[in-house]
């Protein structure tokens, strides 16, 4: 007798995909609001792997050599799978946050037109760039939680929390739909639309600052840990033995203060091994040889494989 189909594959992950699929084909037909793809791509490239981008991972990455939180080798495995996600990122990923960008933009602009406020002359722009910063990063915040808190999310977010090898590349280590659950961080840019926007220049200092948080370094900021997220404030986020859904925070560390989440360093957390406990999902640690390429097919598999399969490589 043949399985059903829900025993083969696990199906709320398909609600995901079957949503970013409408709403790029809503984007595609409304031409994209008369925006180009290759511009939206190009644009989004340099933020993420562009000169200034790649100047602050070199810096990073020489930083984790000079003061670690854990010692790896030079290349470990889980630095090599990275490099894999990273150069996944900029070829493949990026034209599809591009697309869901702005189907998002567009459809949010045309279905509901009062979302975008008029131009408020007596605030100065500054002031609506900084509004839409913080905005940003709170809306980041909670799109987090909830992939730690809905299991339909957390199967796309379990593959960032594999890695046992972190470093400031683990960044890149993500699944192209958890983009989806992301697209809420652009609500603020689009209602405050008519009152300015976030320059290129704050975008890669942004993604910098999370990329940074990733990485494998034992640094905090002291007192302004208060405000920012560091190195081993976002470790003990990542690490093996506890709660995950704490230090959410992409940036700033307020909102897990104002929401009770945040766990502040101490010398016990700052060489916390990170991963997930039992491997429910492949990684290139487990077994003899790293084998990269079927790790990470399995890796991108994973969301959709029914629950008593996870993990098989």
């Amino acid at each position: 007798m043949r399985r059903p189909l829900s025993s083969r594959v696990y199906l709320p992950a398909c609600w995901v995909a079957a949503f970013a699929a409408v709403l790029g084909g809503i984007g595609w037909s409304n031409h994209f609001g008369g925006t180009g793809i290759g511009d939206s791509v190009a644009a989004l490239r340099d933020i993420q792997v562009g000169p200034t981008s790649l100047a602050f991972i070199a810096v990073f990455l020489v930083a984790e050599r000079v003061r670690p939180a854990q010692r790896r080798p030079l290349i470990a495995r889980g630095h090599r799978q990275d490099l894999l996600f990273t150069l996944f990122n900029a070829t493949f990923v990026l034209p599809l946050v591009a697309v869901l960008a702005l189907s998002l933009s567009v459809t949010a602009r045309s279905a509901l037109p009062w979302i975008v406020l008029p131009k408020v002359g007596v605030v100065p722009r500054w002031l609506s760039v900084a509004v839409i910063f913080v905005a940003m990063d709170a809306c980041n915040w909670f799109a987090h939680l909830a992939n730690h808190r809905v299991k339909m999310l957390w199967r796309f977010h379990e593959l960032h929390h594999s890695q046992e090898d972190m470093s400031v590349l683990t960044v890149f280590r993500t699944h192209p739909l958890i983009h989806v659950s992301y697209l809420i961080a652009l609500v603020p840019g689009i209602v405050l639309l008519a009152n300015g926007a976030l320059s290129t220049t704050l975008l890669v200092v942004y993604g910098a600052t999370v990329a940074f948080a990733h990485s494998n370094t034992n640094l905090g900021f002291g007192p302004l840990e208060r405000i920012f997220v560091s190195p081993n404030f976002h470790r003990i986020h990542h690490r093996l033995d506890g709660r995950q859904d704490v230090n959410l925070g992409f940036a700033l560390t307020i909102w897990d203060q104002l929401f009770g989440s945040a766990i502040f360093p101490t010398e016990a957390t700052i060489r916390a091994d990170t991963g997930l406990p039992g491997r429910p999902l492949a990684v290139e640690q487990a077994g003899p040889r790293p084998r990269h390429l079927a790790v990470f097919a399995a890796q991108l598999i994973g969301p959709f494989r029914p629950m008593h399969e996870r993990g098989a490589a």
